[in-house]
């Protein structure tokens, strides 16, 4: 195994299916000779050459005109949409395209296009390049929407990405991409897609998250656990289709659970988790389900983002919060 950062894991698994199968191509806004803004595709198109992995002009809705009509062709479409605040340029392609592209044809056809694209705060962007958007996404049906949280999942789901045949979104958070380092097989390997995964396992309460908050989370349910709390951590990893019964199986066994998102509370992730537990487990509740999240504003200048942004802290304090009820 190799010692990779997300942004490398990214990378690797774009080679391996690059190798595996020609009909993948790789494209977007600088991503040939300048590897991406974040250099996720760095050197990927000296190795399978300017037809394989190309650049495009400044222009989201040809990115997904593109990505179209290479699918009907019989490519596998990689699109990069530069930052994910841009989404709303092409989003008739998006959700007015590919999401019903196979209920359209009568399951005749299908689009198999990963849009990869970065997002997520704490990193002090400019405007509409943090924005949370996963939940725009998520309530639209033929989309899958995919947030990995760590190296080693970056790779084995973005490689599970691509190889379906329907449209998915695939999320990397801005933040995640070097701050720390995972063993990751350099063999290919694959992660399900729409199976959570319990990266801490507890007794008392349930945080269910995704994305950057992970990691918030179990720092939180380390500090609690000083405090004598047993507390589990589940991470969605696919938010669209959700893994519900992994997370009614737990909050079944601690009773009590609280939702945490980096996105405004709003129509989001979290409320859709908090309405799945309590119509399917309500009776195993000891408490009110709550959520953390971020305020209901828009994203603030970056001056701002470390008060706006939700952390272990906030974690901690809704968790005790559910325990103490």
């Amino acid at each position: 195994m190799a010692q990779m950062t997300m942004i490398q894991a990214i990378t690797d698994a774009l080679r391996t299916e690059l190798r595996n199968d020609e009909n993948v191509l790789v494209f977007g806004e600088d991503v040939g000779v300048n590897g991406g803004v974040f250099r996720a595709t760095e050197g990927l198109q000296k190795e399978f050459g300017e037809n394989r992995v190309f650049d495009t002009p400044l222009a989201e809705s040809g990115i997904g005109g593109l990505s179209i009509g290479l699918a009907e062709e019989g490519f596998r479409p990689v699109p990069e949409i530069q930052f994910f605040g841009f989404i709303y340029e092409v989003m008739d392609s998006v959700n007015g395209q590919m999401a019903r592209w196979r209920y359209r044809s009568g399951n005749t056809k299908n689009a198999p296009i990963t849009i990869r694209s970065p997002f997520g705060g704490g990193v002090h962007t400019p405007e509409l390049h943090a924005d949370s958007l996963e939940g725009l996404m998520a309530q639209q049906p033929g989309l899958k929407v995919v947030i990995p949280s760590t190296p080693y999942e970056a790779k084995g789901l973005l490689i599970s990405a691509i190889r379906d045949n329907d449209p998915v979104i695939f999320l990397e958070h801005m933040k995640l991409y070097r701050s720390f380092r995972q063993e990751v097989p350099e063999e290919e390997y694959t992660i399900p897609l729409g199976k959570a995964d319990v990266k801490r396992e507890g007794s008392d309460l349930t945080i269910v998250t995704y994305g950057a908050m992970v990691h918030e989370s179990v720092k939180a349910a380390e500090e609690l656990e000083k405090e004598g709390h047993s507390v589990e951590v589940i991470d969605l990893r696919t938010v669209s289709p959700i893994d519900i019964e992994t997370i009614i199986a737990s909050v079944e066994k601690t009773n009590r659970a609280i939702v945490v998102q980096e996105a405004q509370k709003q129509a989001g992730i979290a409320a859709n988790v908090v309405s799945e537990i309590t119509e399917r487990a309500i009776l195993s509740l000891e408490a009110p389900v709550l959520r953390v999240t971020a305020p209901d504003t828009v994203y603030p200048f970056s001056q701002a983002e470390a008060v706006w942004l939700p952390n272990h802290k906030d974690i901690m304090e809704t968790a005790k919060k559910v325990l103490d009820f």
